[in-house]
């Protein structure tokens, strides 16, 4: 039998943790899933699984006709009941609750998550006329508040960099294990900060996917298609560097084809490497929590920089929308609007 790529592997992760959910969750809701299917990414089902389970856990808690039944067991006439102000108090409810002895918080983002799934579920019940109304779309989504982009400066990066190669900084115990790990985690960093992929598509990454001969890797973007990413000579040469000492390791079965390799030679996971990451960085900047997302802002704002076209950057970073982008680096555009305010001269002096 052929070994499963990454990707292979994460969807029968996802699908049977969606099965196991599903178990937890009101059963008429395996048509909506089953419709979604191919709309939606695995990861999106899981996380609107998990928001229903908390949706229809408060329902059972605080509505005495749900409280009548199980939830697997609730029947698809509850929804009908509910009303947009019934939601508008489970928005509430979120924002601090308390289960089996412990208490739970919800910000801005996490609500507006939560009624998204709700929203999914209901559009897709009356999209196929199974209700005649659609309490969610009464409900206002909640504004977000604009947060500053946490990245490395230039400096940072070339200093995260040198601590990789030398070690400087670490513990005794870290140092035990990095000369072991260091061409990995070099190799690692630098493409992070060299390509701006996502950590997923680089815990993804075959042996096979680097090109040398064209500077690309081809890699599984979010929603499960296929694109290649050109890297620049520093990549490179980290890159072919690590191949040299991968085609060294003998890695677990069913693991073979994996580019970088955990301490115990099966793929790297994304856990691993945000482990990794949080090391490096503590090191070089203890006051900034820098994870593999914020190396990715860094090559995202780095390249708005230098080039100015938010499409090329969107491209790139494999958004659908460059809307996304331009939110994500709205600070950078007001910089570059206000340094505009000279250039165009009306009158010589």
């Amino acid at each position: 039998m052929a070994e499963l790529t990454y990707h292979e592997q994460e969807k029968q992760q996802t699908t049977l943790k969606l099965r196991a959910l599903m178990k937890e969750l009101p059963a008429f809701l395996i048509d909506y899933f089953r419709g979604i299917e191919y709309m939606n990414a695995p990861r999106t089902r899981i996380a609107y699984a998990t928001d229903l389970k908390t949706f229809f856990e408060y329902l059972h808690e605080n509505n005495s006709f749900c409280g009548k039944f199980s939830i697997h067991e609730l029947p698809f006439s509850v929804l009908t009941q509910i009303k947009s102000f019934d939601i508008e108090e489970y928005l509430e409810y979120l924002k601090l609750y308390e289960k089996d002895g412990r208490q739970y918080t919800n910000n801005e983002r996490a609500v507006k998550r939560k009624l998204s799934a709700l929203r999914s579920m209901y559009n897709y019940y009356h999209k196929n006329k199974l209700i005649d109304e659609n309490p969610v779309l009464q409900v206002n989504m909640p504004k977000l508040h604009d947060k500053a982009i946490v990245r490395l400066e230039a400096n940072e990066v070339a200093q995260l960099l040198d601590t990789v190669e030398t070690g400087e900084g670490m513990t005794n115990k870290q140092l035990e294990q990095h000369e072991r790990l260091k061409c990995r985690d070099l190799a690692i960093l630098t493409l992070l900060l060299g390509t701006g992929i996502r950590i997923s598509e680089c815990v993804g990454l075959d042996v096979n996917d680097v090109d040398f001969n064209n500077s690309r890797i081809k890699i599984v973007r979010k929603g499960g298609y296929e694109a290649y990413v050109y890297f620049g000579d520093e990549v490179a040469e980290a890159l072919a560097e690590y191949m040299l000492e991968r085609k060294t390791k003998t890695a677990v079965t069913g693991h073979e084809n994996a580019l970088f390799l955990s301490n115990r030679s099966s793929r790297i996971t994304v856990r691993n490497v945000e482990i990794m990451v949080k090391k490096y960085a503590r090191i070089v900047t203890p006051m900034k929590k820098i994870t593999p997302h914020k190396l990715r802002s860094t090559y995202g704002t780095s390249l708005y920089q230098e080039t100015g076209d938010i499409y090329l950057v969107a491209d790139v970073l494999g958004h659908h929308d460059v809307n996304t982008t331009k939110k994500h680096y709205a600070a950078i555009e007001e910089n570059r609007r206000m340094s505009a305010r000279n250039i165009v001269r009306l009158r010589e002096k």
